[in-house]
């Protein structure tokens, strides 16, 4: 165990909190400097994963998804459809709520992108067991629960 693991006093939840945001952005950093050589942000990995996961989801779902504003979503799939990385519907929806989809090209890059991010992401868990990690899934998913992240927002 190693000297952060042991706390001499019991960590208040403002501590529990700067832990939680520290930990997030050496993690957004680490992925930030895998996706780069692939021409890639965090924000575009974001967005190619959700379009995998679902295809033809709108920007607006998109945009929730990937942690940003609509706005800036439509930058970012405004520059990905450029890019030849995504195609959007040309139905009836205004343009922000397009339906996305990747492209062949696309799908190719995101399978060596998240490649990439899953080392990161092992990186991070390698000092954890299987039941730590699924401890810290559930102990996540219960602050965020708890913080109302999982209600839909207006």
């Amino acid at each position: 165990m190693n000297d952060h693991m042991r706390m001499s006093h019991e960590p208040s939840p403002s501590e529990l909190g700067v832990r939680v945001k520290a930990t997030q952005a050496v993690l957004n950093q680490r992925m930030a400097e895998v996706l780069r050589p692939l021409g890639l942000t965090v924000p575009q990995y974001a967005c190619l994963s959700n379009l995998v996961d679902e295809p033809g989801i709108t920007s607006s779902e998109l945009a929730r998804r990937s942690f940003v504003s609509r706005q800036s979503m439509n930058v970012l799939l405004r520059g990905l459809e450029r890019t030849g990385l995504v195609k959007r519907d040309e139905g009836p929806r205004q343009r922000r709520d397009k339906a996305a989809q990747l492209t062949g090209p696309a799908t190719i890059l995101f399978a060596q992108a998240d490649a990439a991010v899953q080392v990161v992401a092992r990186r991070m868990t390698a000092g954890l067991d299987k039941t730590q990690r699924a401890e810290l899934f559930a102990l996540l998913t219960a602050c965020c629960d708890a913080l109302g992240e999982e209600q839909p927002r207006s």
